[in-house]
């Protein structure tokens, strides 16, 4: 457990994924919201590695169902290569995002780690939308709809290939929560490919304790567990800093839940925390929250509890 406890933090300042200008900012607003020293009082040693480089956001139309490819290819490359480095080097990555294109990137680098380690692979991906939309599917050609289908093999072959394998993930690695914004094409698709979605009503009927016992079933001390937190997980009431809103998202005592049974297994090994806005935020409310959720998943509680 012991190289749990060193963390590296990677910037990815970008919004080229993104339909709204302003996820760029996200990086530093977590640092402002005192993601360091938070992570610095639960006993980790936390290096910054400060943020990547890539190329600017032109804001140009679609070009054959895809926004930007060629810079969305740059940006995930630099993400991939920084955050293999990390794993490599026996460090947990914590991708500060920048939109959630990105997580090409980073979860290509996971699963490459895991192959080379002789690891199981679990990606929690928590998240308002299923992001597997693909250049056929799009109603709007942004690439951070995307990510899972690309991570699965289905989108532009630049994208597929990042992390040497193609898929970079099997479907059946993903669980994911909180649900609630599918687009047509892309539900048929979910549906087709068998991927573990547990969708707000499901919520709803079955409680978040329910959910999340289901979602981290079966881990072992074989398995590297990765966390994809979009920012817009959260029930806009309380996270209004995202580009893309969708109301009826968790509570904040649902996502602490979900944050702490996370927490509770101890497997945590890397994360990506995506999509926070501060151009559409209220006073870095949405930071401050996003890195109060973060502290949960490195082991804030009320009481002293005892890992079950």
């Amino acid at each position: 457990m012991d190289q749990k406890k060193q963390v590296s933090l990677i910037g990815a300042p970008t919004d080229i994924g993104a339909g709204s200008r302003g996820a760029s900012m996200g990086p530093e607003a977590l640092r402002v919201a005192q993601i360091v020293p938070v992570l610095e009082s639960h006993g980790l040693e936390v290096l910054d590695r400060g943020n990547l480089a890539g190329p600017p956001n032109p804001w140009s139309a679609p070009v054959g169902g895809l926004r930007h490819l060629e810079a969305v290819v740059a940006w995930n490359r630099a993400v991939h290569e920084a955050v293999h480095a990390e794993l490599k080097a026996a460090r947990m990555p914590i991708l500060l995002g920048g939109d959630h294109c990105l997580a090409i990137g980073s979860i290509s680098a996971v699963a490459r780690h895991c192959r080379e380690a002789g690891k199981k692979l679990r990606v929690l991906w928590l998240d308002a939308h299923a992001d597997f939309n693909t250049s056929e599917l799009t109603p709007s050609g942004n690439i951070h709809g995307m990510p899972v289908a690309c991570l699965c093999g289905h989108g532009p072959k630049e994208l597929v290939e990042i992390g040497g394998t193609v898929p970079a993930l099997n479907p059946k690695a993903v669980r994911q929560i909180g649900i609630r914004s599918v687009d047509p094409g892309e539900k048929r698709f979910v549906h087709q490919v068998g991927l573990e979605v547990f969708d707000m009503r499901y919520i709803d009927e079955m409680g978040m304790r329910h959910t999340m016992e289901l979602a981290l079933a079966t881990l072992d001390a074989n398995t590297h567990l990765h966390v994809s937190f979009d920012v817009d997980f959260l029930d806009p009431e309380i996270a209004p800093g995202v580009g893309t809103t969708v109301p009826g998202g968790p509570t904040y005592r649902e996502a602490q839940l979900c944050m702490e049974m996370i927490a509770d297994t101890g497997r945590l090994a890397s994360l990506d925390v995506m999509e926070l806005n501060p151009a559409l935020d209220v006073r870095n409310k949405t930071a401050t929250l996003a890195v109060d959720l973060i502290e949960s998943l490195f082991g804030k509680s009320t009481l002293m509890r005892e890992r079950g």
